[in-house]
């Protein structure tokens, strides 16, 4: 036989609950007394919902805006980050012309999965010169992060040319006109300029030399010292082995640099930030 427990109220004795038969929904609140349920009032009018959500919204706004304001910098600086070189630059307008970013993303998130897979999570300061960033985490293709150096020139132009002669699996399309367009320093000028505009630190000399250092970045026998003085770590050689120089030069180049700029073997965290 089960003990009644004096101290648990009979909800037939409890006035604020509605009984059954009493036509209403059982131990429903009386709306008296349940303020929750005074968001109808927003529901059904237009208007007081519009408001509302403005100032959600505004509040929202404030609390993460203004606090960037008394920020010296977002974003930590990291030693070896440089902006692109001319043809770097090319080549990144080339993958984000093409729309690689659609299946490509360049963010590696710190989880031991991406890690172990990609490399070192990615760092705010890697995308600090990028216009747009490449981040996300839609990935139809692995992520391209830490692409630099993993594979050789001769197989980004076997990949981009046919893909599935190197992954069979693939779905990505050919891109093998990259190899067949030529490209030139016509406008990379204007290029750099519109870029220090918006805040990437080429100065005037980089600005002036644009077209040189565009040039003579496929020239392993020309006179590169300036563009590694300008660039230090660009990589110097005919990227597509062909005889002109092509979009395929601009876009491997760009590649091969990604995740290349950071030593991560002595980079460490600033924990203060």
């Amino acid at each position: 036989m089960t003990k009644h427990n004096d101290s648990v109220p009979d909800p037939q004795d409890d006035p604020q609950v509605v009984q059954p038969g009493d036509g209403g929904v059982p131990n429903e609140l009386p709306h008296h007394t349940a303020l929750i349920d005074r968001h109808g009032i927003l529901e059904r009018n237009a208007t007081l919902l519009l408001v509302f959500s403005f100032l959600v919204v505004t509040i929202g706004g404030i609390v993460e805006i203004a606090p960037l304001f008394w920020l010296e910098n977002t974003i930590e600086e990291v030693e070896g980050v440089r902006p692109y070189s001319p043809l770097e630059l090319t080549g990144r307008d080339i993958y984000v012309r093409e729309g690689c970013y659609v299946c490509h993303s360049q963010m590696i998130r710190p989880m031991r999965d991406e890690v172990e897979r990609y490399g070192h999570y990615s760092l705010a300061a890697e995308s600090m010169y990028d216009h747009p960033f490449q981040w996300g985490s839609k990935r139809t293709g692995p992520d391209l992060a830490r692409v630099g150096g993993r594979y050789s020139d001769e197989w980004h132009v076997d990949h981009f040319s046919d893909p599935q002669s190197v992954v069979p699996e693939s779905i990505m399309p050919k891109y093998d006109y990259l190899l067949r367009t030529p490209v030139t320093p016509d406008h990379i000028h204007d290029l750099l300029a519109t870029h220090a505009i918006v805040g990437v630190p080429y100065t005037d000399e980089m600005i002036e030399a644009a077209a040189a250092d565009f040039r003579v970045q496929v020239d392993p026998f020309g006179d590169y010292e300036g563009l590694l003085e300008r660039y230090p770590g660009a990589q110097v050689r005919n990227f597509d082995a062909q005889p002109q120089l092509t979009e395929m030069d601009a876009l491997i180049a760009y590649l091969q640099m990604l995740g290349t700029t950071v030593d991560f073997s002595t980079f460490t965290a600033d924990a203060s930030r």
